[in-house]
């Protein structure tokens, strides 16, 4: 029972400590790291990368030589040829074969030459792209970031508005029980409440959708809570025309570099592809032994005196004819002997000349080019999408930086209208749709002003973007 209390303490601990990490607020630059580690498009873009580098090397060691050895053993039953003499036989034959295999390619018309400069950048190009994938990903996370504050901001106001409304109606409540002003006075601050409290409702939504896209940015299930973001009462004004940022993008972003090398690698393609159309020159050796379990050496231990079978007649007597046959002992040669004493070599060039392949060599060559022009034009694509890009968040910037004091200036005066109409309203001077209406055009300028500031915030992070200050 000790064990077990104990045991339960701790999992109530582990709860509470995990309740509070989650609680605890992280900066913006807390949140970028999190997302660095922990995205997964990002981890695909890196593993893209590395898939492009092993293909790089694979390229890079063709220009080694192959060496390849081999051996077998063997059992036959029945019919069949030995290995040793060629001749056919019918028992029992254990046989083994080695054999040893040299292939150098000496030209192939600089096809792996330019193959290896090919998958080279094609590898630079996806480190590029995945340096892009990152880039993109800091960006990403800093709007949602903002938006997050921005609605975290909108919430407040949202609050702020409902408690304020919330005190007149308690003050309009009081009056309406004791049977004095206009009772429409308090179904109408009714309604206004009503209002106000779907605006918080509203606002906890938005706000809550923001930090789940911020989450799955930084794929993480956790509750995020972010740090207050101060803004400086003058903000300051963008110092780069919309050309001086998209010439520095094309410099600096990692996009452009990653289209640029697609492009330098679909130009070695086409010179891999005319290497089709010339010979092929290689080197090739081999090294060969066998062994035959039936293989027999026979060595001569002497004569002797045998009859041939024939006859000579002296005489009218036959007379038997005889001659000298040498002998010879069986010997069993050894498997080493035999992989020594069949040991043979062969070494030579090949050439393989094309002459007709059905014009496969020309339409791949087609294709090839057709596919850089590809490249190039998604280059151009891409330039052109990011310069409209630029400008339009350049103009939007600066439209939002003159709306941001625009609305400064309107907040400012709806807030000396309204204390007015609230101390003309609480003394029975004004009525509630004149404080209503005041209320209602301070509460517009404060949203407002509080997305201009954010929207310029943002516009200032796309451009620092585009210039390659990610």
């Amino acid at each position: 029972m000790k064990k077990f209390i104990i045991i339960l303490s701790f999992l109530f601990s582990l709860h509470f400590y995990s309740q509070d990490r989650s609680l605890e607020k992280i900066s913006l630059e807390e949140t970028i790291e999190i997302a660095l580690k922990n995205n997964i498009n990002l981890k695909r873009s890196h593993l893209r990368a590395e898939t492009a580098a092993l293909n790089f090397k694979a390229t890079r060691s063709e220009v080694l030589p192959n060496l390849n050895g081999r051996y077998n053993y063997g059992v036959n039953n029945g019919r069949s040829i030995d290995p040793f003499t060629n001749d056919y036989i019918d028992q029992k034959l254990d046989f083994s074969n080695a054999s040893l295999n040299l292939n150098a390619q000496i030209f192939n018309g600089f096809e792996l030459r330019n193959s290896i400069q090919r998958d080279r950048f094609n590898m630079k190009a996806s480190e590029a792209e995945a340096e892009a994938e990152r880039q993109q990903l800091i960006l990403d996370v800093t709007l949602a970031y903002f938006q997050v504050l921005n609605n975290q901001d909108l919430l407040k106001l949202a609050e702020l508005r409902l408690k304020s409304i919330r005190q007149q109606t308690d003050r309009l409540k009081v009056l309406y029980e004791q049977g004095e002003g206009n009772p429409a006075d308090y179904t109408d601050i009714k309604g206004q409440v009503n209002n106000d409290q779907s605006n918080v409702v509203g606002a906890e939504n938005n706000l809550y959708r923001s930090k789940l896209e911020l989450a799955q940015l930084l794929n993480i299930n956790s509750e995020i809570n972010i740090e207050e973001f101060q803004v400086h009462p003058e903000l300051e004004k963008y110092s780069l025309t919309a050309e001086e940022t998209y010439e520095a993008s094309l410099k600096n972003l990692a996009t452009f570099e990653a289209k640029r090398l697609r492009i330098d690698a679909a130009e070695e393609d086409i010179a891999v592809s005319r290497s089709l159309f010339a010979p092929d020159i290689s080197l090739f050796a081999q090294l060969n032994t066998n062994y035959s379990s039936v293989a027999r050496l026979f060595n001569q231990t002497g004569t002797q005196i045998i009859e041939t079978g024939q006859f000579i007649t002296v005489d009218e007597v036959n007379y038997p004819v005889r001659t000298n046959q040498s002998q010879f002992s069986e010997e069993k040669i050894s498997y080493s002997d035999q992989f020594e004493n069949n040991l043979n070599s062969v070494i030579g060039v090949a050439i393989d000349i094309p002459i007709f392949n059905g014009f496969r060599a020309r339409r791949n060559l087609q294709l090839k080019k057709i596919q850089k022009e590809n490249a190039e034009l998604e280059l151009e694509n891409i330039k052109n999408q990011f310069l409209q890009a630029i400008k339009k968040a350049h103009n939007n910037m600066e439209a939002a930086y003159e709306n941001y004091f625009i609305l400064q200036d309107q907040v400012d005066a709806y807030e000396q209208s309204y204390e007015i109409y609230e101390i003309r309203f609480a003394n029975g001077v004004s009525n509630i749709v004149e404080y209503i209406i005041s209320k209602n055009n301070l509460d517009r300028a404060r949203i407002n002003l509080a997305n201009a500031k954010y929207e310029f915030l943002i516009r200032v992070k796309v451009l620092e973007y585009y210039k390659g200050e990610s």
